[in-house]
C-alpha cells in the first residue's frame, strides 16, 4: 500500500490482554450517557411502569377529540424514549460481558415489562379505528400539533383490514412469547445441546469444529483435504439432528400461516411485507431477476478454482484466500480510512463522522465475555452505540464502515426526525452500512498501484456481493418455497427441505462448483430461517439500493451528481416518515424495476473482470 493513511503510532496498537478492565477506556463504552448508575436505571424504569399504566387508563377516550388523540400519541412517544434508555442500559453491558447474571436478570426484567404493555396496550389500535378515516383526517387537518403522528396514524388505517377487534388483539398478544418458542428450541438446540465433532487435520492437530474454530480452519487450512473433512463434520452436526431441525421449522412455517390466516392476508410473504408496504413482486423480481444472472457468480467460482490450482472446486474452499498478505490495519488505521472515505458525502456528513468516533460510543477490542460480531444500536436522545471485535484485517476494517454507516443513518435520522418517526426500516437499514463499504473500497483502491493489494480489495467487494447479495437471494428463494408448500398444505419434511436447498445450490452455482451431497442440510444452521423469516431478502434490496444510489452520485456531470448527494442524504435523514419503498423513490431507486437488481449482477460482472486483469499482472 502506497498511503500514509496505512501507518499508526505505536500506542494506537491491538491490545494484548482480554481483560476488559485492562484495555484502555478509549476503546470502551461509556454508558453514563445512557444511565449514570444502576439507581438510575432502576428509577427510570419505574417511571416507565408508572407511565405505562397510565396509559393504559386513556382506553376508552380517544373517540372524544384530536386534543385525546395527540395526548396518547405523545404519552406513547415518552414511553417510546424510556423503553430505548431502559433497554440499552442492560443489552449493551450484557453483551460486553455474558457471563455476568446479575446484569443478565436486569435484561429479562425489561423483556417482561415490554410484553405486559403489549398485552395491556392491545385495545389502542381497535379503538383508533372505531374512529372513521375522514373523521380522522378531519382531526389532523385542523390540529398542527398531529402533524409527527400525520403518517403513523394514516398508515394505521391503510393496515385496518388486517387489524382484529380488542380481543382478538389481546389473543395475539398473548401468544407473542408462546410464538417465540420455536426460536427458543432452535437457540438451545443449536448451541446449548449441540455437540461440536472433533476431527485430526493433516498435520496432526486435534481441533473442535465449533462455529469460530470451522470458520478459521476454512479461511486458514492450505489443504482442501482439512477443509473437506471439516465441512463434513461441521455441517454434520445440523444433519445428526435434521428431524428434529425439519419439526421445529415446520413450527416456524405454521405459525407463520395461522397468523397470516388471523389477519386475512393471502400469502406469508403477503403478511410479512405489509408493515412496509413493500409490494410483493419486489421480492418475487428480485429472485427471478438473481436466478437469471448467476452467470458473473459461477464466473468468480471458476476463477477462484483457476487461481487456487484446485482439481475440483466445493464450497468450502470459498473462504480460503486466493492470495495471503501480511498487511495489516489497526484500528487508527480503520477510522483514518473510513473518515477519507466518505468525503464524497459532504463536509456536514464527515463532521459528524468525527464526533461519533470520538465519544465513547465504539466499544472496539475483543475481552473475555465480549459477545462476538458487530453491531450499531441507537439509543434515542443520546445516540448510537456501536459494538466491535476488531482484529487489524481488512474484513474487520470493512466491518466497522458498514457499522458505522448504520451510526450515521441514526444520528442524522435522530437529528432531523421527532421520535414517532425517527426510527428507519430495516428495508432501508442495509443502504446505509453497504453505500459506506463501497466509499472505503474505492478510496483504497486509489491508494495502491500493487496489483495483489489491489486484486485483494476488488475480491473483498465480489465476495460482499456473493454474500449480502446472490446468497441471501438464494435464502429468501428457499423461505419462499418453504412457506409455499404450508401454504398449500403440502407436508414439510427432512427430506423435502433437503431437496429445496440442494435444489437451489444447482441453481445458483451450476456446474461451478462440485456440491458436497452434506450441505443438503445447511438450512438447518441458518439463524435467519428460525428466527426473522422473510427478512434476508432486505441485505439484497438494500445492496441493489446502494448501488444504484453510487451510481448516481458518481457519474454524470457535477450538477447531476450534487442533486443525487443531497437525495441520498435526505433518504438518511428521513427516518421512518414514509413507506420505504416510497422512500427509496425519491432517492432515486425503484426496486420494482429488474434492471434495479440488474445492475447488481453488472456490478459483479465488471468486478470479476478487474480481478482477472489484476490477477494476471501478479508474480
Amino acid at each position: 500500500m502506497t498511503t500514509a493513511l496505512l501507518t499508526t503510532p505505536l500506542h494506537a496498537q491491538r491490545p494484548e490482554t482480554r481483560d476488559r478492565a485492562q484495555i484502555p477506556a478509549e476503546y470502551r463504552w461509556d454508558f453514563s450517557p445512557i444511565y449514570k448508575s444502576w439507581d438510575a436505571w432502576e428509577a427510570g424504569l419505574k417511571d416507565m411502569e408508572a407511565k405505562m399504566d397510565a396509559f393504559a387508563a386513556r382506553k376508552g377516550t380517544l373517540a372524544s377529540g384530536p386534543q385525546a388523540v395527540l395526548a396518547a400519541y405523545q404519552a406513547f412517544d415518552e414511553i417510546g424514549k424510556l423503553q430505548y434508555l431502559t433497554y440499552r442500559y442492560p443489552q449493551l453491558q450484557r453483551d460486553v460481558d455474558t457471563r455476568d447474571q446479575a446484569v443478565a436478570g436486569r435484561f429479562q426484567r425489561v423483556g417482561a415489562m415490554f410484553a405486559k404493555f403489549d398485552a395491556s396496550t392491545a385495545w389502542f389500535t381497535p379503538e383508533l379505528l372505531t374512529i372513521p378515516e375522514a373523521t380522522m383526517r378531519g382531526w389532523l387537518d385542523s390540529t398542527p400539533a398531529l402533524a409527527p403522528y400525520r403518517f403513523t396514524i394514516l398508515d394505521t388505517y391503510r393496515k385496518q383490514q388486517h387489524v382484529l377487534d380488542e380481543q382478538g388483539e389481546r389473543l395475539l398478544a398473548l401468544a407473542g412469547r408462546l410464538n417465540q418458542a420455536p426460536r427458543n428450541v432452535y437457540s438451545e438446540l443449536s448451541t446449548s445441546d449441540i455437540q461440536w465433532p472433533k476431527i485430526t487435520t493433516s498435520d496432526g492437530k486435534e481441533v473442535t469444529l465449533s462455529p469460530g474454530n470451522y470458520r478459521r480452519l476454512l479461511e486458514d487450512s492450505p489443504v482442501q483435504a482439512d477443509r473437506a473433512k471439516a465441512a463434513a463434520a461441521h455441517v454434520g452436526a445440523y444433519g445428526a439432528n435434521a428431524n428434529t431441525y425439519a419439526a421445529i421449522y415446520n413450527g416456524v412455517l405454521q405459525r407463520d400461516w395461522f397468523l397470516t390466516q388471523a389477519r386475512k392476508f393471502p400469502t406469508t410473504l403477503d403478511a410479512a411485507l405489509d408493515d412496509d408496504a413493500v409490494p410483493r413482486n419486489v421480492v418475487e423480481t428480485l429472485i427471478e431477476t438473481t436466478r437469471a444472472g448467476t452467470g458473473p457468480l459461477q464466473r468468480y467460482m471458476q476463477l477462484r478454482k483457476k487461481l487456487l490450482k484446485l482439481d475440483s472446486h466445493h464450497l468450502y474452499d470459498g473462504s480460503v484466500p486466493i492470495f495471503r498478505t501480511d498487511t495489516t490495519y489497526p484500528y487508527a488505521t480503520a477510522t483514518a480510512n473510513a473518515l477519507a472515505s466518505v468525503a464524497p458525502l459532504g463536509s456536514d456528513y464527515v463532521e459528524r463522522y468525527k464526533r461519533f468516533v470520538g465519544g465513547g460510543r465504539i466499544d472496539v477490542y475483543e475481552n473475555d465475555g465480549k459477545r462476538s460480531g458487530a453491531y450499531s444500536a441507537n439509543v434515542y436522545g443520546v445516540g448510537p452505540y456501536l459494538l466491535l471485535n476488531y482484529n487489524d484485517t481488512l474484513d474487520s476494517m470493512f466491518t466497522f464502515a458498514h457499522e458505522a454507516g448504520h451510526a450515521m443513518h441514526s444520528v442524522l435520522s435522530n437529528e432531523h426526525q421527532p421520535f414517532v418517526t425517527s426510527s428507519y426500516t430495516i428495508f432501508v437499514a442495509e443502504v446505509a452500512s453497504t453505500m459506506n463499504e463501497r466509499l472505503l473500497m474505492e478510496h483504497l483502491l486509489k491508494q495502491t498501484t500493487d496489483p495483489k493489494e489491489r486484486f485483494l480489495l476488488l475480491q473483498h467487494a465480489v465476495d460482499q456481493i456473493v454474500g449480502t447479495f446472490y446468497t441471501q437471494v438464494m435464502f429468501a428463494d428457499y423461505e419462499l418455497q418453504a412457506h409455499r408448500r404450508v401454504e398449500q398444505g403440502q407436508p414439510v419434511t427432512t427430506e423435502v427441505l433437503n431437496q429445496i436447498y440442494a435444489g437451489l445450490l444447482k441453481s445458483y452455482y451450476g456446474e461451478s462448483i462440485t456440491v458436497d451431497d452434506f450441505y443438503k442440510w445447511t438450512w438447518a444452521r441458518i439463524p435467519h430461517f428460525f428466527n426473522t423469516p422473510y427478512y434476508v431478502y432486505q441485505y439484497a434490496t438494500c445492496f441493489a439500493s446502494s448501488a444504484e444510489l453510487y451510481k448516481q452520485m458518481t457519474t454524470g456531470d457535477g450538477k447531476a451528481r450534487e442533486a443525487a448527494r443531497q437525495r441520498y442524504l435526505t433518504l438518511l435523514s428521513s427516518g421512518g416518515n414514509d413507506h420505504p419503498m416510497a422512500q427509496l423513490k425519491k432517492a432515486g431507486v425503484d426496486l420494482t424495476q429488474r434492471a434495479t437488481v440488474q445492475a447488481v449482477v453488472d456490478q459483479l460482472d465488471e468486478l470479476v473482470t478487474r480481478m482477472e486483469a489484476e490477477a494476471a499482472k501478479i508474480r
